[in-house]
């Protein structure tokens, strides 16, 4: 199109520029020229000079809205034009300038469409003459641009028009050049950061894979050789640098690896531990509570203790955290492995121990507790435990076997409904066993029952029941909790199972069935006032305290209870058998008619 236009510039009048000049005729003799004036090349609506200027804005800018822009609003400049329309392709599609009026951009957007890339004629109303204009430049077609005239253009307007249309798409091309520039530039830019990120990450990764090897590798050799507990601290305590230590399921110190160990070691909180317990086990990992990083050991969900890293000036890293989370399933791993040890070792002592309580072979016997250890061959005692916070279960066994252990008592294990039942190698020590379970278990609401001592595995049986009656003795006394010797129980030692029952109730009903029959039918505690009595050594003042009642209610009750029962309580006698038979009511009949 542009070049059939611009066969016709240099064909302009004499004179102008790029025209050969010619002779000027005389006035009388200048000759008229063909055809009608309308064939003269017109002159452009604006001076050569801001054609220039419009031109030069085009390649000002990179951005190709602005040229398009520029493009329209200056198209009137190189003829009698009107800029109808104008598209950019934007990503394939064909997008209208957004300063065409929606009216005058649909009655031509149809057409610019079917084009396909290649110019073509446009209709709009009212002007005579109208054309799609390609913007197509090396890459391709850059857009449109849809120019009208009321009046059919000269050769020299539509070289003008073709011009403007030329240099529009060559500063699209430039832009688009400068804008892929830029995004590829940009592009190169992102790569390359990424390159260093990845490269930084590898180098993460490499460190990481390598104190991952370091940590599986030390705690694969502990585990190897077998070291336990200790040998895991210590191996921790290697890796990261931080003071270790191991609390047990109640919050009390198991082990301490490093430097700073509290001493003493502060006793916790049960209310508060098991709330830190339950509060670090539903996190699902490592928890910071105050200056300690904390994991929970819990194999098979159950929770055995904590191990923790102090660490007050908060340094540790996810290095340290990865350290920590895997020693601590090393240490549930050991720690289970050792409770199941625990477990099939006293469910065998159990048995051992069943059977010398009921009487077993002696031959037997000392086969079966050599294999765990057990000298049945030393002087035994039986010992009997009952805690009131406690239930006799396995890992009260446990708890009792690890305190017998740990006060240097070796023992065969056993437990009934309601006790524990340890057959034990020598004479206990006094208090050691029951200030060891009062730690243990965090009360000392105890009672602990000592057989006097056994030869031979064939007297277990009867020293169990010494023992069973020293607990009892122990628990219906005033000072329930404790530990009794059956050698120290004196005049209780016969009143207890393996007597005559008959007999004793015969003994009790002579001396107190009147106290007992007239308690029953009055709601009466008379016989509960003697005991309490004869407990207080025949103290008025003591007595009345500890059945919080006056002494005058006291010595009302003491004259009833000779006047019902015809005993005199200043008799020695009378005093002597009335006192058996109140500890004979209390322990063997439980206090009971």
């Amino acid at each position: 199109m542009v070049g059939r236009w611009g066969r016709n510039l240099h064909r302009g009048r004499p004179g102008q520029e790029g025209c050969p000049p010619r002779s000027r005729p005389s006035n009388t003799q200048q000759p008229r020229r063909k055809g009608p004036a309308s064939t003269l090349p017109a002159r452009a609506t604006r001076p050569p000079h801001e054609l220039l200027a419009v031109f030069r804005a085009l390649f000002d800018t990179r951005n190709e809205g602005e040229i398009l822009r520029l493009a329209m609003d200056h198209v009137s400049a190189v003829g009698p034009y009107r800029a109808e329309a104008g598209y950019l392709r934007v990503q394939g599609h064909l997008v209208p300038s957004p300063q065409d009026g929606p009216n005058r951009a649909s009655a031509v957007d149809r057409t610019v469409r079917e084009l396909t890339g290649q110019d073509g004629p446009v209709a709009v109303p009212g002007r005579s003459w109208g054309r799609a204009l390609a913007l197509r430049g090396p890459g391709g077609l850059h857009g449109y641009l849809v120019v009208t005239s009321r009046s059919r253009p000269t050769h020299v307007q539509h070289f003008l028009l073709a011009t403007l249309v030329r240099l529009t798409a060559a500063a699209l091309s430039v832009a688009v050049a400068h804008r892929r520039q830029q995004e590829d530039a940009l592009e190169l830019h992102r790569l390359r950061r990424e390159r260093a990120n990845l490269q930084q990450r590898l180098i993460c990764l490499i460190v990481e894979a390598g104190h991952q090897r370091a940590v599986h590798g030390a705690l694969a050799e502990v585990a190897a050789s077998g070291g336990g507990e200790e040998a895991i601290t210590s191996a921790l305590h290697e890796l990261t640098g931080f003071p270790v230590l191991v609390e047990d399921r109640f919050g009390r110190l198991r082990s301490w690896t490093g430097p700073g160990r509290l001493d003493p070691y502060p006793e916790p909180d049960p209310a508060r531990h098991e709330e830190m317990l339950q509060g670090v086990a539903r996190r699902g990992g490592p928890v910071r509570i105050k200056d300690r990083l904390i994991a929970v050991i819990r194999p098979r969900g159950e929770v055995l203790g904590v191990l923790a890293l102090v660490d007050p000036r908060d340094d540790a890293d996810e290095y340290t955290v990865f350290a920590l989370e895997h020693a601590a399933t090393s240490l549930a791993l050991e720690l289970s492995h050792l409770r199941h040890l625990a477990e099939v070792e006293l469910r065998l002592h159990r048995e051992l121990v069943d059977d010398l309580l009921v009487g077993t072979d002696e031959a037997s016997a000392y086969a079966r507790s050599e294999a765990f250890g057990h000298d049945l061959h030393r002087i035994q005692y039986v010992v009997v435990v009952q805690w009131r916070s406690r239930t006799s279960d396995d890992a009260f066994a446990q708890t009792v076997s690890r305190a017998a252990s740990a006060v240097g008592m070796p023992s065969l294990v056993t437990r009934r409904s309601d006790h524990v039942v340890l057959v034990a190698e020598g004479r206990p020590d006094d208090l050691a066993l029951y200030e060891t379970l009062a730690r243990e278990t965090g009360t000392p609401d105890g009672t602990i029952g000592v057989s006097a001592r056994c030869d031979t595995p064939g007297g277990i049986p009867v020293r169990y029941q010494e023992a069973l009656r020293a607990l009892e003795v122990r628990r219906r006394s005033r000072s329930r909790y404790g530990m009794t010797f059956f050698d120290d129980l004196g005049l209780y030692r016969i009143l207890g199972p393996g007597n005559d029952y008959q007999e004793l109730e015969g003994f009790v009903r002579e001396w107190l069935g009147q106290l007992v029959d007239y308690d029953g039918q009055h709601r009466a505690t008379l016989v509960e006032t003697l005991c309490r009595y004869f407990d207080c050594g025949g103290n008025y003042a003591e007595t009345a305290e500890s059945l919080a009642i006056h002494r005058s209610t006291l010595r009302y009750r003491l004259q009833r209870i000779r006047e019902i029962s015809g005993h005199d309580l200043t008799d020695v006698e009378d005093r002597l058998n009335l006192q058996v038979a109140t500890r004979v009511w209390k322990i063997m009949l439980g206090g009971h008619g």
